[in-house]
C-alpha cells in the first residue's frame, strides 16, 4: 500500500539524508522552466523529473549509496508523487522533498496516526502500519467526515451573502497535496456556473516554494487577512498579492503572488528578486 512502502520498515524507505539530493535533482532540471533560476517552481506540475535519473550505477547498482538510489528508493519516489491516485488524492509536487519526513520520514503519517487513533478507531494502540486506504478512508468518511471534511463545493448561498473566499496554498507543501486546493477550486467554480461568475466571490493564489502554510524558499510572508478586508471592504478581487522572503528577518526577494491559474512572469530585465520586476499573466 502507498502509505506503509515509504516507511522504514520497508526496502524502498527514503532516509531524510537523501531528501536535498533529490531535491537538487529536481531544481537542476526544473528550476529554469518559469524562466528563472531562483530555487523555485513557480509552477512544479510543468517539471517531469524522474527519480530513475538518481538511480545507482556503476559499482553502486543494486545495492546502497549516499550519491544516489536504490530501484526500491526510485519506485517510492515516484510513488509520493503520484499518489494513491487520483480518485483517491494526488501526490506531493516536484519541489517538496525536503519535507518528505512529513508522510514518509521516520515517522511517518504522526497526524493522520492520530486521527486515526484517537476520532476514528478510538484506540490509542492502533498501528498505522496496518492502515488499508481502500478500507479505512471509507470508514473515516462515516465516522468524521460529516464534521471534517471541507469539500462541498456548492459556495452560491455563502457568495449569495456576498462572503468572499481567500484560499492559499504552497506548490512545496509536503504534507497536503497541493493539487487538491487546485482540484477544490475547480469544483467551486464548476458548481456555481463558470470562472466569470465564481471570480468576484473565490480566489485561489499557489505559492511556489511554500511549505505546509508558511516555511520554504518561497515568498511565504503576506498579508492575508489585510488582502481578505480590503476585498470585501472595496469589492474588488484582489489581482495579486504582494508576498516577501526573509532569512533571520531581513527580507531577501519579493514577488507578486498571482491569482490562479495566472503565474508570475519574469519582465526580462530587473532583479528577480523584486516584485517588480514580475508580472501577474497566464502560464
Amino acid at each position: 500500500m502507498w502509505t506503509t512502502e515509504i516507511t522504514n520498515q520497508s526496502e524502498g524507505y527514503i532516509p531524510p539524508a537523501k531528501y536535498q539530493l533529490i531535491h537538487k535533482a529536481v531544481l537542476e532540471t526544473c528550476d529554469a522552466l518559469d524562466g528563472v533560476k531562483d530555487g523555485v517552481l513557480e509552477d512544479p506540475r510543468r517539471c517531469h523529473f524522474d527519480p530513475q535519473a538518481l538511480a545507482c550505477k556503476g559499482p553502486a547498482q543494486g545495492g546502497d549509496s549516499p550519491t544516489c538510489l536504490t530501484a526500491a528508493q526510485v519506485e517510492v519516489a515516484r510513488k509520493i508523487y503520484a499518489g494513491p491516485g487520483a480518485s483517491f488524492f494526488p501526490g506531493l509536487e516536484r519541489g517538496s522533498e525536503l519535507g518528505w519526513a512529513t508522510l514518509s520520514g521516520p515517522k511517518p503519517m504522526a497526524l493522520a496516526a492520530e486521527t486515526y487513533q484517537y476520532l476514528v478507531f478510538k484506540d490509542p494502540n492502533w498501528d498505522y502500519m496496518k492502515f488499508d486506504p481502500a478500507r479505512d478512508i471509507a470508514l473515516a468518511d462515516k465516522v468524521i467526515g460529516p464534521t471534517m471534511n471541507s469539500t462541498d463545493p456548492d459556495l452560491k448561498p455563502f457568495f449569495g451573502h456576498g462572503g468572499k473566499l481567500l484560499i492559499y496554498h504552497g506548490w512545496a507543501d509536503p504534507g497536503i497535496a497541493p493539487q487538491n486546493s487546485v482540484n477544490y477550486f475547480n469544483s467551486v467554480e464548476d458548481t456555481v456556473g463558470g470562472k466569470s461568475k465564481a471570480s468576484d466571490s473565490i480566489r485561489l493564489f499557489m505559492v511556489p516554494g511554500m511549505g505546509h502554510c508558511r516555511g520554504g524558499d518561497g515568498t511565504d510572508d503576506f498579508d492575508k487577512v489585510g488582502t481578505l478586508a480590503a476585498w470585501v471592504e472595496t469589492n474588488k478581487a484582489p489581482d495579486h498579492i504582494s508576498a516577501a522572503h526573509k532569512t533571520q528577518g531581513v527580507v531577501d526577494r519579493t514577488r507578486p503572488l498571482c491569482p490562479y491559474p495566472q503565474t508570475a512572469h519574469y519582465k526580462g530585465s530587473g532583479s528577480t528578486d523584486d516584485a517588480a520586476s514580475f508580472v501577474c499573466a497566464a502560464p
